[in-house]
């Protein structure tokens, strides 16, 4: 029986090049690499957006809803990818085999397609799947022009429909590429394309900017039943903070281009004040480091971070850190104002634990579908290798060396 219709955003993941890998390939070695690389895409995409079925070398994931967090979902995607390419990586180096199917490793990459549209879950052999028109529309999706159009071997793909339940009201300021497509029986489908070898190579030039040991002032370490990905959109989200932090009335988000990130500035409203945040650095799940001007005339700026940590039983650790700042007047005015801001994190922190672990709950699966082939609970740990860093060094920048300030 086929349940009522809703709105959701469909996403599909493709590990492109997996035939022509294929084609003269050890398969054994071959079928092991493919359920390694899915089980990295689909755990870099859950639980945020949830497994409706294994397709081959490809992962369909939903998220139900009538609007998107347009820059949550580009960081999940992105994300994604950056984690499919470290594990790529981390395969390839650690392989000392000399099949074919080892050193053509190189050759797959990933290609992403992401749509807004109506579905129903249909109980078909025994089992729960999505149909409708648009669960047909993004998987005719895959098969597109991108790669000779645009000559891009990986990349993002979002239809219109996508991009306005994103909330994205110019998408070629936001860095986008509009594509046409034109569908047998569909027509001509209007999308958006982000370059993600790009956005790949981009992450690996920026620097880190974060809060060093020393330089820290005051630091808080919190546990959360919860995956990182849940920790931070609620720490994150100009939506969700209200929602623990009872202080926190409202948050203005102000983002160039239109996407939270490094640059944005956040207005956290207290009332008639206003805590005014600046993202300096934007690492999704892994850490944000922000400067902070409190409403207290003549007060110096605070740096602030929340860096997340994934524990092995699926929680997740938060250490919450204010940096010492470089003058005296820095320094003095955190001493003053360090049992206000002990105050409120300790707060938001209690409220922060049930929100996430609720989420977590209500994320934690789809009893309506059922997923088959099974996902390797643990896909192999690469052997130790030796690389250059992303950001060429291991060590987290010091503030003061990269020119930045706590004042």
């Amino acid at each position: 029986m086929q349940n009522s219709p809703e709105r959701a955003c469909l996403v599909i993941a493709d590990i492109s090049g997996y035939t022509g890998y294929l084609a003269g390939v050890e398969l054994d070695h071959a079928q092991d690499i493919l359920g390694d690389l899915i089980s990295t895409v689909v755990g870099a995409l859950r639980p945020t957006l949830k497994l409706a079925k294994l397709e081959g070398d490809a992962a369909f994931v939903f998220m139900p809803g009538t609007e998107i967090d347009g820059s949550a979902l580009q960081d999940i995607v992105e994300g994604c990818y950056f984690t499919f390419r470290r594990r790529l990586r981390d395969i390839a180096q650690a392989s000392r085999c000399e099949c074919n199917a080892c050193i053509r490793i190189p050759s797959l990459d990933l290609k992403v397609v992401a749509h807004h549209g109506t579905i129903a879950r249909q109980r078909m052999a025994g089992s729960a799947e999505l149909v409708g028109a648009d669960v047909i529309l993004v998987h005719r999706l895959l098969k597109n022009s991108v790669a000779v159009d645009l000559g891009l071997p990986a990349y993002v793909l979002y239809t219109e429909a996508c991009i306005a339940a994103m909330g994205i009201a110019d998408p070629a300021v936001s860095g986008l590429v509009r594509h046409v497509e034109a569908i047998e029986h569909i027509g001509e489908v209007t999308t958006w394309v982000r370059d993600l070898e790009g956005a790949w190579q981009a992450q690996l030039l920026r620097k880190r900017l974060r809060i060093t040991e020393a330089e820290t002032f005051w630091k808080k370490e919190s546990t959360f039943d919860a995956p990182p990905a849940i920790v931070w959109e609620y720490i994150t989200s100009p939506i969700r903070r209200p929602q623990y932090s009872n202080d926190v009335t409202s948050v203005i988000e102000m983002s160039p281009g239109g996407r939270r990130g490094a640059g944005t500035t956040n207005h956290c409203m207290h009332g008639d004040d206003a805590i005014v945040e600046e993202i300096v650095d934007w690492r999704p799940y892994e850490y944000w480091t922000t400067r902070n001007q409190f409403p207290v005339p003549g007060s110096p700026k605070v740096l602030m971070s929340d860096e997340l940590e994934a524990l092995p039983d699926g929680r997740t650790r938060v250490v919450t850190r204010a940096g010492r700042g470089r003058t005296a007047k820095a320094r003095a005015f955190m001493i003053e104002a360090l049992p206000i801001l002990q105050h409120a994190v300790e707060e938001a922190t209690r409220d922060l634990a049930v929100a996430v672990a609720d989420a977590a709950r209500d994320r934690a699966g789809d009893p309506e579908l059922t997923v088959a082939p099974t996902l390797r609970a643990e896909p192999p740990a690469p052997m130790p290798i030796a690389y250059p860093p992303e950001n060429g060094s291991q060590e987290p920048v010091d503030f003061g060396s990269a020119g930045s300030s706590s004042e």
